[in-house]
């Protein structure tokens, strides 16, 4: 027994001694891994978790048109306007004078009734950099173009947006932007008033930019139709765009008015940003066709049919 000691005992001795170093290898400093920076790693806010239920002053759903009406150009325009306006002075003061000096934003892509992507989940801004940080995420995220046009599909989609997205805050804003009027799914108007029932409140920007003699779904008046039929809550308003030169500053004023901490505000003060700016904040009941564009498709049917026979 006591040879079979002898014999096991330097064994013993070598495996403790490994177990040691092992011990002190892993002690030692390591030399720091490269890892990949995501977009998450930039201070742009972070997304709150579902039930932190954060206080912020507006919960905003930006709902923006990539149908095929819009040219890749136009595509890259919005996203370009869009993130030189949260990178704006006019913008971030917005964002910070409010009461809780913090937003959360949403950046969606609509086109037909079951074609939207949220390109940014909710996102936090409180600061500059935040702000220049979720510009930075929209220059750099490629837009898309999908088939056919379903505002009510947009607004439906912000809408549900909204329930348990881990904000609290004490306006809820669906910031809709489009070149022609609903064509396909429910209509426009249901789906609003289901909206501003829930307390949410639809703000538009019409793009009234294209060409009725080359868009089959161009309308003269987009500008009142977004007033009568898309808009609705507390204090909407339309701020149509006649060019594409003025998206960027229409943007700007659209999202200080969404933001302001007294809003609604006097737009007839020269002081305020939206001053001079073609918004319209009532609802009106003119002569529009709140179903045109589902009449507009359907005549397009028709004329492939005959054009069949």
């Amino acid at each position: 027994m006591s040879g079979l000691l002898d014999h096991l005992a330097p064994l013993a001795l070598r495996r403790v001694g490994l177990l040691v170093a092992v011990f002190f290898v892993c002690a030692l400093p390591t030399e720091a891994k490269a890892q990949g920076r995501g977009l998450g790693d930039f201070s742009a806010g972070s997304s709150a978790s579902m039930d932190d239920g954060r206080p912020v002053d507006v919960e905003l759903v930006v709902a923006v048109d990539v149908s095929w009406s819009m040219s890749d150009g136009e595509q890259i325009i919005q996203r370009d306007g869009y993130a030189a306006a949260f990178r704006s002075q006019e913008v971030q003061d917005a964002i910070l004078d409010g009461v809780h000096g913090s937003i959360a934003v949403t950046y969606v892509e609509w086109a037909g009734e079951f074609s939207q992507a949220t390109v940014i989940p909710w996102t936090l801004l409180d600061s500059k950099a935040s702000a220049d940080a979720f510009a930075y995420r929209l220059a750099t995220e490629p837009p898309s173009r999908r088939r056919r046009t379903s505002i009510s599909g947009a607004v439906g989609y912000g809408a549900r947006l909204f329930e348990e997205n881990g904000f609290s805050g004490m306006k809820r804003v669906i910031d809709v932007s489009g070149d022609g009027p609903n064509n396909q799914g429910p209509a426009i108007t249901n789906a609003r008033d289901q909206a501003v029932a829930a307390g949410v409140v639809i703000n538009g920007l019409p793009l009234m930019t294209a060409d009725r003699y080359t868009s089959w779904a161009a309308i003269d008046n987009l500008d009142d139709y977004y007033e009568t039929c898309v808009i609705g809550g507390q204090g909407s308003f339309v701020i149509p765009v006649n060019d594409w030169s003025q998206f960027p500053q229409a943007v700007r004023r659209k999202l200080v008015l969404e933001l302001a901490a007294d809003w609604p505000v006097d737009r007839t003060d020269p002081r305020h940003p939206s001053f001079d700016a073609p918004v319209v904040q009532t609802q009106q009941s003119g002569d529009v066709d709140c179903l045109i564009g589902e009449k507009l498709w359907q005549q397009r049917q028709w004329r492939w049919l005959d054009d069949d026979r």
